[in-house]
């Protein structure tokens, strides 16, 4: 297993892990739905805890975890933010971002998991779980876009 591979992987998903993060806390400022609201903050929390595992796999190799997200999370929650302004549903406006962001971190697993044979083990028990607890939260949060799509969120 090449451990130069599986750092950089780790530190893409750790950086985009960031960015969820991030987008989940200016996603919960922007709502005024309080359970929406906590929803959010406790899906950015989530992806604290993420972070945290995934840095100390990259820990565990004796490399340095990234520690800050990406150009590219900076411009989704900008256009989340602008988006979320103009919409006259500004909740279903979140939501809908969250499910583009969730769908990109799910493929960004996928594309590392490709490589399962070059990780260890664990890592990929890791990854595995991660992932498909982002997939569970794609359909919580779908559900959720329907509740607010009725106005009644």
């Amino acid at each position: 297993m090449e451990t130069v591979k599986t750092e950089k992987y780790l530190n893409d998903l750790l950086e985009k892990t960031y960015d969820a993060e991030r987008g989940y806390a200016s996603a919960a400022e922007a709502t005024e739905h309080v359970q929406l609201k906590r929803w959010l903050a406790e899906q950015g929390a989530r992806r604290t805890q993420f972070a945290a595992s995934l840095a100390g796999e990259i820990r565990n190799m004796n490399s340095t975890p990234e520690t800050d997200g990406s150009f590219k999370g900076d411009m989704h929650r900008s256009w989340m933010n602008i988006k979320a302004a103009l919409s006259l549903n500004k909740d279903e406006a979140i939501l809908e971002e969250c499910i583009t962001g969730e769908k990109a971190a799910v493929e960004e697993y996928d594309d590392v998991l490709e490589h399962r044979s070059e990780l260890p083990s664990t890592v990929v028990s890791i990854l595995e779980a991660q992932r498909d607890e982002i997939k569970g939260t794609i359909n919580e949060v779908k559900t959720l876009e329907n509740i607010a799509d009725q106005k009644d969120l």
